[in-house]
């Protein structure tokens, strides 16, 4: 077993894809498209399809329909076939003239029955029988205009996004996000007084929204077929509220029974909420153009030494690679050392530019070569430096001077836009500092210089919407405003209200922890104040051998059986599965993770104990910006699922 495990199993579900798309005109929708362009790119696709015509579709309402010379179509799909993603089939079909159908949905058809209210037992029943996916097989014929045409509907789980080989990212799943405090007070709203939740800890699947536990299921099927790849009998565990009743859909999950009968190897599954630690969602740069180069093992090597190594160093490696790209070629390469520039990266691209046969031979080298230009050159790379230089300051501040004294000293930061120069910070990058700074600092006590600091920034951030001449889509959403024109004073008050309760509930998120209460590591007279992660924490709390019984990473019981050791070892010398015990570790961060946390997990864990291997799993890969939308997202007790 390895870490390829990840990537061969994303491959086997696009191969049974492929084997279908022959002469198709093929619809994806994004989150298939995400799986593919990490996968196998669009360019096996297309290779799979055939023909000199483009056959490639978004999966929309509005989507090019097929000809008369195109019969046959293939539909890749991430979501439920119900609702508005089934109106969607339908319109495109009925628009266009096919007579073969096939219908791929990255979910299972045990899915598909939860999600149509089927009783678990009566679910059991079917014996193999999906009448699901034959009652769409009708209705595709129906729609094609004919019940002798051929329809086919067949679950393919194509949940992964294989970025490198030790990180997966859930695409469908990108808007997942652990719950706060403050989303008790909605739940309770549904519940009777007699069974309302008193905190987060109390949470479990009885209490979370039908949609909710709906996109739950979804994902936990997907990670039922990872495993069963694996051929692995999965321990779940748990850090967070939102995690644990994820961990114990997933141990307790029915059709995932009888695969663990027959399981050979064994693994532990950690999930972990976002939440708990949004300190280290610090500024990532951003590559730019495709960064897909699965079918490039030169450029696939460079990509993966790009996320391993630091920014100066990724830099003359991109430079060694185009040296070596060019001297193959036999191209008139001018040698020279010292500092990277993007001008010098530019000329050795620029020797390719009439070469067709050295383009095709190193397209994938040239592309990432690109991708470091445009990121070198990006007229923000000099502010987000200085971002991360202020976001150190402040961590040293909160030791030495306190919560308020840094409160403080983001004020002179808040300029209206008619002020601000290309060096100032928005309101948007504002917001991502007050969020680190309640991240890091964690439970705090509010006395009155406190809570003359945070009424100071209030004004001024509420007089900072106000003063906004346009509002971005996350203001937007902040403010309930869909343009400047509309927000009054009154308005932007309750949303930066409505925000600082969402800051307390970070900063509160970690109060439920025994041990995992701080990533904040104050300074003395010899060291300086620090940031440790919350990853960090929990991998070496997993692989420290002098504690046997970690105390808030939670272990999931799948069933009579483990709720009998559990008892029993409160009397007998029965221990308790360990996220540390078997050969394979999976770390999924719910809400997003960065690269470079991802490596810091990998690297942590080979040092603590090597021969393990570490499969890192997120909902996505996050950007500082990320966060907000993310905290302020309205949707997340309901999810759009398509229906």
């Amino acid at each position: 077993m390895s870490t390829p495990g990840v990537l061969s199993f994303t491959l086997q579900g696009w191969e049974q894809v492929l084997a279908k798309v022959k002469r198709a005109l093929v619809y994806l929708d994004a989150a298939c498209a995400e799986s593919l362009h990490w996968s196998c790119g669009s360019t096996r696709l297309m290779e799979a399809v055939g023909g000199p015509e483009c056959h490639l579709r978004e999966f929309e309402p509005n989507a090019v329909v097929g000809n008369v010379a195109q019969p046959k179509a293939v539909f890749v799909l991430s979501c439920l076939l119900k609702g508005r993603t089934v109106e969607t089939l339908r319109d495109i079909i009925c628009r266009s003239h096919f007579q073969y159908c096939v219908v791929v949905t990255a979910l299972s058809h045990a899915v598909h029955l939860t999600a149509n209210h089927v009783p678990a037992a009566a679910a059991a029943e079917l014996d193999g029988q999906q009448p699901v996916f034959e009652q769409l097989e009708e209705k595709l014929c129906e729609w094609m205009g004919n019940m002798n045409y051929t329809a086919e509907v067949l679950h393919v789980p194509l949940l992964l996004s294989p970025v490198a080989p030790y990180l997966a990212l859930t695409p469908a799943f990108a808007s997942l996000f652990p719950l706060l405090p403050q989303d008790i007070h909605l739940l309770n709203s549904a519940r009777p007084d007699k069974r309302r939740l008193g905190s987060l800890g109390e949470v479990d699947s009885t209490a979370l929204t039908p949609e909710l536990m709906l996109q739950i299921r979804c994902l936990v099927s997907g990670l039922s077929s990872l495993c069963e790849h694996l051929g692995v009998r999965e321990e779940c565990f748990a850090v967070g509220a939102l995690s644990r009743v994820i961990a114990a859909d997933l141990a307790n999950y029915a059709p995932a029974k009888n695969r663990r009968k027959t399981a050979m190897g064994r693994a532990s599954i950690v999930f972990v909420d976002r939440t708990l630690d949004l300190t280290g969602c610090e500024i990532n740069y951003k590559l730019f153009g495709i960064l897909s180069l699965s079918n490039d093992l030169a450029a696939k090597a460079l990509w993966e030494a790009l996320l391993n190594i630091k920014h100066k160093e990724a830099v003359m490696e991109v430079r060694r690679h185009l040296v070596d790209a060019a001297s193959r070629e036999n191209l008139p390469i001018k040698m020279s050392m010292g500092r990277v520039t993007p001008g010098q990266l530019t000329s050795y691209i620029q020797l390719f530019k009439n070469n067709l046969k050295a383009l095709r031979n190193h397209c994938g080298i040239l592309q990432l070569g690109l991708a470091t230009v445009q990121t070198l050159k990006h007229p923000q790379t000099a502010k987000w430096d200085n971002f991360l230089a202020l976001e150190r300051l402040l961590l040293q501040s909160i030791g030495e001077s306190g919560m308020s004294a840094v409160l403080n000293q983001l004020l002179p930061m808040f300029k209206p836009s008619t002020q601000r120069t290309d060096d100032d910070y928005g309101p948007e990058e504002l917001l991502v500092l007050l969020i680190y700074i309640y991240s890091v600092i964690g439970e705090f006590t509010v006395d009155k210089d406190l809570g003359e600091a945070e009424e100071k920034v209030k004004k001024a951030l509420v007089q900072a919407f106000c003063e906004e001449s346009e509002l971005s889509p996350l203001l937007q959403k902040i403010t309930g405003c869909d343009s400047a024109t509309k927000l009054t004073f009154h308005k932007s008050k309750i949303a930066v209200d409505e925000l600082f309760s969402s800051l307390w509930d970070i900063a509160g998120a970690r109060s439920l922890m025994k041990e995992f209460k701080s990533v904040y590591v104050p300074g003395n007279h010899t060291h300086q104040a620090s940031y440790k992660p919350l990853l960090k924490q929990i991998v070496e709390d997993i692989f420290n051998l002098e504690k046997p019984d970690p105390v808030d990473i939670e272990h999931m019981s799948s069933g009579l059986t483990d709720l009998l050791k559990t008892g029993f070892s409160r009397f007998m010398k029965v221990s308790r599965p360990h996220p540390g015990d078997h050969p394979l570790l999976m770390l999924f961060v719910m809400g997003g993770i960065t690269v470079s946390e991802a490596k810091l997990v990998k690297d942590l864990a080979a040092s603590l104990k090597p021969g393990t291997q570490v499969i890192v799993l997120s909902t996505r890969l996050l950007k500082p910006l990320n966060i907000p939308e993310l905290l302020f997202a309205t949707n997340r007790l309901h999810p759009d699922l398509g229906f």
